[in-house]
């Protein structure tokens, strides 16, 4: 599971190692809500970059389908208002 990052030297590597390791559970739990935030951000602004004539909602709606796949976004959501 460990990978060598290529842009970080083996010091700080091994530094964030370690104080992952000495991380509480809820440091971790917060840690991983933030970089679900980011690529969540990161997707929508591709969606957005992508269709940029639609509005916040059919944006959303793309990301749905990205994260629960269409068939399970339609069950939630119903038909998408857009072709896919």
């Amino acid at each position: 599971m460990y990978t060598k990052l290529t842009d970080t030297s083996p010091e700080i590597e091994a530094l964030q190692l370690k104080l992952l390791r000495q991380a509480s559970p809820a440091r971790k739990l917060e840690l991983l809500a933030q970089m679900n935030a980011t690529v969540k951000t990161l997707a929508l602004s591709g969606l957005s970059a992508r269709h940029p004539d639609d509005p916040p909602e059919i944006i959303q709606r793309r990301l749905a389908d990205l994260i629960l796949g269409e068939e399970t976004a339609q069950k939630v959501y119903g038909h998408a208002p857009y072709a896919t």
